[in-house]
């Protein structure tokens, strides 16, 4: 129940919706230059848990090969490090006021996802 709670918290005040929407049109272009596929694919991933982050976890695919590792480099160079940055930024400034602490932590839960999005799934927490 808490993790229902924090998470329509999240999409109404912690930017969750936003979020999901800005790796929403990032997924739409990525697609749309047909060689990006797989980055959009990733950005879609990326969509969803940011819509919804309690209670999820990101872990590596087990089937995740060097192809996905190659990717995962030049999507490093190309977005990886302004999006990870921006989420821990973002969790920063969250983490000075009490009530954004678990909106803070769920940026900071967002930053691997962001840095090395490829080879990697999003899975129901324990």
């Amino acid at each position: 129940m808490i993790r229902f709670v924090l998470n329509v918290l999240w999409l109404i005040f912690g930017g969750g919706l936003v979020l999901a929407a800005c790796y929403g049109i990032a997924a739409l272009i990525c697609f749309a230059l047909i060689i990006t596929i797989p980055f959009g694919v990733a950005s879609l991933r990326l969509a969803v848990y940011s819509l919804w982050p309690f209670g999820r976890t990101v872990v590596p695919k087990p089937g995740a090969g060097i192809a996905s590792g190659l990717a995962n480099i030049l999507w490093v160079v190309l977005a990886g490090w302004w999006l990870a940055l921006s989420h821990i930024l973002a969790g920063i400034a969250l983490c000075l006021t009490i009530i954004g602490i678990p909106f803070g932590i769920a940026n900071f839960k967002l930053v691997p996802a962001a840095f090395w999005p490829l080879g990697r799934d999003v899975v129901d927490a324990p």
